[in-house]
């Protein structure tokens, strides 16, 4: 049986250091730690299909309001034609 984020890219470079099926509110997710390039980050990422209805920045939102957040954490996001959104934050360089 395949898991709903079997499918989830992962960028040529990019070591995933921890990540979990967890629910997001109402949302199922992956949540993941990664380094990539001398940058250590976390993601939760969403399936399209479960985010539809949604804006753009209601998601961002969402993740914003969030615990995972550090405080003044940076954001970036992105629908993937993969069919999985991205919301990547706290952002740390070596």
């Amino acid at each position: 049986m395949q898991g709903k984020f079997d499918g989830v890219p992962i960028e040529e470079g990019t070591i995933i250091i921890f990540q979990l099926e967890a629910a997001f509110g109402k949302y199922k997710v992956l949540y993941q730690k990664w380094k990539w390039e001398g940058v250590t980050a976390e993601s939760v990422i969403f399936d399209n299909q479960d985010i539809v209805t949604m804006s753009d920045d209601e998601i961002i939102m969402e993740v914003k309001n969030s615990p995972l957040l550090n405080p003044d954490a940076e954001l970036t996001f992105k629908r993937s034609e993969s069919g999985f959104t991205f919301v990547n934050f706290n952002f740390v360089s070596e």
